[in-house]
């Protein structure tokens, strides 16, 4: 893939997506196709095709997805697996169709069952149920998974699919009823520090534990494996590490400069116990992330102060 080469990538807006085109850039990448949702829906196929058939990418990012926290998944459960099963199937057959030479896939880690050994390693997918409150949108995910597994097997497409963990950092959704984890964290306890707020109260028991990974390494690791992968297997994007979410709350709480109490409502569900991956496959071919966590969410509460969503 040179720096000339002729990259799609999809939902080029959000928050996985600008990492990529950010990653892309710093590398020298100057023939990025681009487009909005306003300007392409990619839940309509006939639209797809033709964006595809005018412009004919030699690679796609396929990062373009509806996404949410546990309060969104568990709300709107039609229209998150409805949405991601219509972008993928599109984006992935519309890329066969005109030959794209390369394909990636971002897929999640919920696609994990919830009872997973930890920590996670690829053979472990489809083992056991997933979790509940996110299940439709990690059957979508799966089918994208899929999707790429049967184009390559039948078609002798390279499309592949790479598993991140929890990520977070610029262009993350910051709305209460759409935010993950870390989002909602920087939100929470911003706004408890200008309201003077004495205590910011979050769900669950505060036990679980999650893995979280900024998300500029993620496309760092997406386009490391565009380069040098091909295998129908997923792969696992992650650091190997997590903390409870009590002690992702206090760092939170510290770099935003929160002086008050951190309570839990144990009314509220966790969530899966815990998502840690096993990032053997990914080390094992020379890649690490490189962002420490207390760095990571120093640059993502900068970015949050100068977004509509800071207070």
């Amino acid at each position: 893939m040179n720096k000339d080469a002729k990259i799609y990538v999809a939902g080029h807006a959000g928050m996985v997506g600008s990492a990529v085109v950010r990653c892309l850039n710093a590398h020298g990448s100057n023939n990025l196709v681009l487009r909005t949702s306003k300007e392409l829906d990619l839940t309509r196929q006939a639209d797809v095709e033709k964006f595809f058939d005018e412009t004919k990418p030699e690679f796609v990012f396929l990062a373009a997805a509806r996404v949410g926290g546990i309060m969104a998944n568990n709300t709107y459960r039609a229209e998150f697996i409805y949405t991601n099963i219509m972008i993928q199937s599109n984006v992935i057959h519309s890329a066969w169709k005109t030959g794209v030479k390369k394909l990636l896939f971002f897929s999640s880690s919920c696609v994990y069952p919830r009872g997973c050994a930890q920590p996670m390693k690829e053979e472990y997918l489809w083992s056991d149920k997933l979790e509940p409150t996110n299940e439709p949108y990690a059957v979508a995910k799966l089918f994208g998974m899929s999707m790429c597994r049967a184009y390559n097997e039948q078609y002798g497409t390279k499309f592949i699919s790479v598993v991140p963990t929890n990520l977070y950092g610029q262009n993350d959704n910051y709305d209460p009823e759409q935010s993950h984890v870390m989002a909602a964290l920087i939100d929470k306890f911003h706004c408890a520090k200008i309201e003077k707020n004495p205590a910011v109260t979050l769900w669950g028991t505060g036990t679980p534990r999650r893995e979280l990974m900024y998300v500029d390494d993620a496309a760092e690791a997406a386009l490391f494996l565009m380069q040098n992968y091909a295998g129908n297997e997923p792969i696992n994007i992650g650091l190997g590490e997590d903390h409870t979410i009590r002690e992702l709350a206090e760092v939170v709480r510290e770099i935003v400069g929160y002086q008050g109490d951190i309570l839990f409502d144990t009314t509220k569900p966790d969530g899966v116990p815990q998502k840690l991956l096993d990032m053997s496959n990914l080390h094992s071919m020379g890649w690490k992330s490189q962002t420490p966590l207390k760095q990571g969410l120093t640059m993502a509460y900068d970015w949050y102060l100068k977004s509509p969503f800071a207070t």
